[in-house]
């Protein structure tokens, strides 16, 4: 009566989780991978990108492709849309993609030449950048609790220089003297002004042409002898130029005395006897001139 069940396990069988049950052992479909190990020309690329959820997988494979490029490569839509079959607007539709996950920016800088262009930076960790820039500032190890993190201001700008003004600024003069302000980065391209640069200086850009000093000589007092090291601030420079080489007025010219009017001798008229001016040596009035001439 008392023989064991023979068919009864000796000890309950423990669950085996994940991919080591030994039932998942003998599946041969799938993705198999035969790799070698890369030693040049390769590229590390993370699982974050290569198996982005949310990414199509044209914005993937152009992200890996993007981060396989050496620095300077160009990647703008025109090349990459010439490199691959997809075409300009698929191209440009995978790039802001990549851009709203992070894994691209695109900024817009200004070259020593004064020329804009698009610069495009390749990001192969996105949330690495993004712990880095959110990173509130720790002025105390115990924060003060509840309260928000007040945004970051950025310093003051410092005031450029006081320049002179003009006696009269009548609209003219102004717009003469912004064109010649505007005008100088094409004689040196580190004078590269702002829009409110310009403003500022326009007064005492004005008030030398209202001294008579013409605009080539103005526009040499402000470009000769630049520092040879650079110009951190162009603006700053050229107000103290306007306000410590302000020239002296103009001297005061009189106007020239119109002369006095000539007055000619009265005199008869040979043909009428009437007095009329004339110089010498007419001899008739002018009714009687007129007479002669159609009598003739």
């Amino acid at each position: 009566m008392d023989t064991q069940n023979p068919s009864a396990p000796p000890r309950a069988h423990v669950r085996v989780a994940g991919n080591t049950h030994p039932g998942r052992a003998h599946r041969t479909g799938g993705l198999q991978h035969d790799n070698t190990r890369h030693t040049t020309r390769f590229v590390v690329i993370g699982n974050h990108l290569a198996q982005h959820p949310e990414l199509s997988l044209l914005a993937i494979g152009l992200g890996t492709h993007l981060q396989s490029l050496p620095k300077g490569a160009p990647a703008d839509i025109k090349t990459l849309a010439a490199r691959f079959p997809e075409g300009a607007t698929r191209i440009a539709a995978a790039l802001r993609e990549l851009e709203s996950h992070g894994y691209l920016r695109r900024e817009r800088v200004r070259t020593s030449s004064g020329r804009i262009v698009t610069r495009t930076i390749s990001c192969n960790q996105p949330a690495a950048v993004r712990q880095q820039t959110e990173q509130p500032c720790r002025e105390s190890t115990t924060p003060a609790p509840h309260l928000p993190h007040a945004p970051r201001k950025k310093p003051a700008r410092k005031a450029l220089p006081a320049v002179p003004r003009p006696a009269y600024s009548g609209p003219g003069i102004l717009q003469a003297a912004t064109d010649l302000l505007t005008d100088l980065r094409r004689h040196d391209s580190r004078l590269l002004l702002s829009a409110d640069d310009t403003a500022h200086l326009a007064p005492g850009v004005a008030a030398w042409l209202e001294r008579d000093v013409a605009p080539a000589a103005v526009r040499r007092a402000l470009t000769v002898d630049l520092p040879p090291e650079g110009v951190r601030r162009p603006a700053a420079l050229l107000a103290h130029r306007l306000a410590s080489q302000l020239p002296p007025p103009a001297p005061f010219r009189a106007q020239a005395a119109a002369p006095p009017p000539v007055r000619h001798p009265l005199r008869n008229c040979d043909g009428c006897d009437r007095a009329f001016r004339a110089p010498a040596p007419t001899t008739h009035c002018r009714d009687c001139r007129t007479d002669l001439q159609e009598a003739a």
